[in-house]
């Protein structure tokens, strides 16, 4: 089941959120200012151990946290490229970056779990080519495996919001 809310993601209650991080996995601005603030200080503690381990999280990628004071259990942390104009493989590593954080949630047992409009906000991705994207790799995953119930798609915004509507009742 894949659904749309407009809301606050470090509000919802999932097995697991996922947090549009940067590459130092430190915090930023955005979902992930608001996720560190909300979560405490354990995500930014096992955040910098990951860092210290394997130098950060690569575009694309994912890595998982505690949930610290959060409704969740877990982060999810991934990096969405930045907009280029489309000419540095930003739909691939987007598509990445749902992808292997559906693979983590997966393998952690994760059964419903919550996604913001990763890259949509500094990073630049066109709103609309950012939602088709997400919405037809996260359909693709949970048609191909089915070890997740649920996935919601949680805007901060009624633009957002919109366009994902639109496009799950089509």
């Amino acid at each position: 089941m894949i659904e749309v809310i407009l809301g606050d993601i470090t509000k919802i209650t999932a097995d697991a959120i996922v947090n549009a991080a940067n590459t130092s996995l430190l915090g930023g601005g955005g979902v992930d200012g608001a996720i560190h603030k909300a979560g405490g200080p354990d995500i930014l503690e096992e955040c910098i151990a990951i860092r210290n381990r394997q130098g950060g999280c690569k575009v694309g990628e994912a890595v998982i946290t505690t949930g610290g004071e959060l409704p969740a259990k877990f982060v999810i942390h991934t990096v969405g490229p930045v907009w280029n104009g489309g000419k540095k493989n930003e739909d691939i590593l987007l598509a990445n970056a749902y992808i292997n954080s559906l693979k983590i949630a997966a393998d952690n047992g994760v059964k419903t779990l919550a996604f913001p409009n990763i890259s949509t906000g500094v990073y630049r991705f066109p709103k609309d080519r950012a939602a088709v994207i997400a919405v037809h790799t996260v359909r693709e995953f949970l048609n191909e495996f089915g070890e997740i119930d649920k996935v919601t798609f949680v805007c901060f915004d009624t633009e957002n919001f919109e366009l994902y509507q639109a496009l799950l009742a089509g």
